[in-house]
């Protein structure tokens, strides 16, 4: 199936850059799978249509019932800024039962993680067997089989590291695992080694794991570890010598990566990098810095775009923007002295799942943009930056009413979109130009 429009049209017509209006979805924390089979059906709300320059949102705020208010201007509510890029949105593989995660591989198939724990390839229409030898998974209603990536020489050593729920003696845990991925007609992993585990090991009913993955310049791997979604694990969050809540940065081997910020604290954990959050689940390298970059699902009124400063503290459960689901404010407000503010947050909530800066050359008037994929309000999150602050916001695909799990840039520059739920896929955004030239030489004699 094959869809050209353009951003503007969509505005007009479609809705596939525009923010939804009505009530939120009440998602449960931490942005769970939709509804089981035979739940009473909830209609989608109908599409808000900002004017451009207008807040892109128009909802009654979910979370200020406290009389919370931004800490700086276009902290939240960007103005509507319409990119006016012709796309086509491509089906490229169907067939996939909750999809997690995707690694591009060399030869640009796709490496995909459902949450079940399964992992497949995908070649176009086609996908792979499951690849034998993935560890025994516990699935935790949003967690299971979470996110995967290539080693950066993966085409000298064929290894993957991927992020799992796994069930100890006593409770359950997040484990980064490492593998080399052996190829053909019947892939699968051989040395699986698990690296690294979330400690203390806890029992979360309910998720939160965190579980995104990401390689700096210098070969460390960063892993975001969730809070577990667990009251009485609060405590353990704003503990350094817990892995509960934090974003860490180790060696491929698991060890901690050198200079860390908290290396010389006594007590702490040697490989944190930052602490505070509830459930990041996108992490990038904004292209040109050295700036990292996380989204947070928050709590309600309060989902998260953070610029990650080593050693700093994000502040999660001891303050924060937005409402417990149970009701109340959460800790002490909004704002403290000595905790990170947000770039930006968004209420109602989006349940942002991942995160990537735009850098190819298909779609130029995107180059520097921040893509988000939204769980809960099914769409495409783009902002525009200047300097550290928002700008600028446009809502892509809120049209076609899917859960967006994760968004990643492919080779040429166009965009691969994994949509959530039992019957996921992958979507391929084009530039709609590209799209009939190909047309065009494929009906050429």
């Amino acid at each position: 199936m094959k869809l050209a429009w353009t951003a503007l049209a969509a505005v007009l017509m479609s809705g596939s850059a525009l923010a939804q209006q009505g009530p939120p979805p009440g998602p449960p924390p931490g942005a769970g799978p939709a509804a089981a089979p035979g739940a009473p059906r909830r209609e989608p709300p109908p599409l808000y249509v900002p004017e451009p320059g207008q807040p892109v949102e128009n909802r009654a705020a979910a979370g200020t019932a406290s009389g919370q208010t931004p800490a700086f201007p276009q902290q939240t509510r960007a103005p509507f800024v319409p990119s006016l890029v012709t796309f086509t949105v491509e089906t490229v593989t169907e067939g996939l039962r909750f999809p997690w995660a995707m690694a591009i591989l060399p030869d640009g198939r796709l490496l995909i993680t459902e949450r079940d724990g399964t992992m497949r390839i995908a070649h176009g229409a086609q996908l792979s067997p499951p690849v034998a030898g993935v560890p025994a998974v516990q699935v935790q209603e949003i967690s299971g089989l979470d996110d995967v990536i290539l080693d950066p020489n993966f085409a000298q050593n064929q290894r993957i590291y991927f992020t799992y729920v796994e069930k100890l003696a006593v409770g359950n845990t997040l484990a980064v695992a490492r593998a080399r991925l052996v190829d053909g007609p019947a892939p699968r992993l051989e040395d699986v080694k698990v690296i690294y585990r979330q400690e203390p090991n806890l029992k979360s009913e309910h998720g939160n794991f965190g579980a995104r993955l990401l390689f700096d310049a210098q070969g460390m791997l960063f892993v975001t570890l969730g809070d577990l979604a667990s009251d009485p694990l609060r405590p353990y969050i704003q503990q350094l010598d817990s892995g509960i809540g934090k974003i860490v940065r180790i060696t491929t081997d698991g060890a901690p990566a050198p200079r860390g910020p908290f290396a010389r604290r006594r007590g702490a954990r040697p490989e944190l990098y930052a602490l505070g959050f509830r459930n990041p689940l996108g992490l990038a390298f904004r292209p040109g810095t050295n700036q990292l970059w996380a989204t947070e699902v928050g709590p309600r009124g309060g989902d998260e775009l953070n610029l990650i400063k080593p050693g700093a503290n994000y502040g999660w459960p001891l303050i924060s923007y937005g409402n417990e689901y149970r009701g109340g404010n959460v800790g002490e407000g909004p704002t403290k002295r000595g905790f990170e503010q947000p770039v930006y947050y968004w209420d109602p909530v989006i349940s942002p799942s991942s995160l990537m800066f735009y850098t190819g050359e298909a779609f130029p008037a995107w180059k520097g943009n921040a893509f988000i994929t939204s769980l809960s309000q099914q769409h495409l999150v783009r902002l525009v930056l200047e300097g550290n602050r928002v700008v600028g916001e446009e809502r892509l695909l809120a049209d076609r009413r899917e859960r967006l799990r994760q968004v990643k840039q492919a080779p040429d520059g166009s965009l691969y979109v994994l949509t959530d739920g039992g019957a996921g896929k992958v979507l391929r955004l084009v530039p709609a130009a590209r799209q009939v030239a190909l047309s065009s030489a494929a009906g050429s004699p």
